[in-house]
């Protein structure tokens, strides 16, 4: 894998009298981030949100460099993933599950077995973060076609 720097930096800034912020990642487009109401007013993701969605695609782009290091022609990805969160405070994922649908003429499971135990045990970051705390269970189908 290529040279990846080693510190990330991020920036915050609030919008208005509640939790409405606006995230910023180097030159990167701004994310808005806020908190369901009364606390905020639902104008952009939660940072559940934010986390399940960068799970989503660490794990898929982790699977599709192997896959395509493989030489695998993959023509169409979709990821779905649902958290459930805890009942009590802090109120994190307990689980997590991720459905993948690869579209591929020349994908096999055990192709797809091998690249998803690399992308959980040596390659995702976020997923090595989660591993322990959130019970993390991911699904593929391969859907033959163009």
């Amino acid at each position: 894998m290529e040279n990846i720097s080693k510190e990330l930096k991020v920036s915050l800034n609030i919008l208005n009298d509640k939790l409405h912020f606006n995230g910023m990642c180097g030159e990167n487009y701004p994310v808005s981030i806020d908190y369901i109401p009364p606390l905020g007013d639902g104008l952009g993701y939660t940072s559940l949100e934010l986390l399940l969605l960068s799970l989503s695609s660490c794990v898929a782009s982790t699977i599709l460099i192997f896959l395509r290091k493989m030489n695998k022609s993959i023509t169409n990805v979709k990821v779905a993933a649902t958290g459930n969160r805890k009942k009590e405070h802090p109120t994190g994922f307990e689980n997590i599950n991720i459905e993948l649908n690869i579209q591929s003429n020349n994908l096999t499971n055990n192709d797809m077995d091998k690249v998803i135990q690399l992308s959980e045990e040596l390659y995702c970051p976020v997923w090595s973060m989660l591993k322990g705390n959130v019970d993390i269970v991911l699904n593929y189908n391969i859907v033959k076609g163009q």
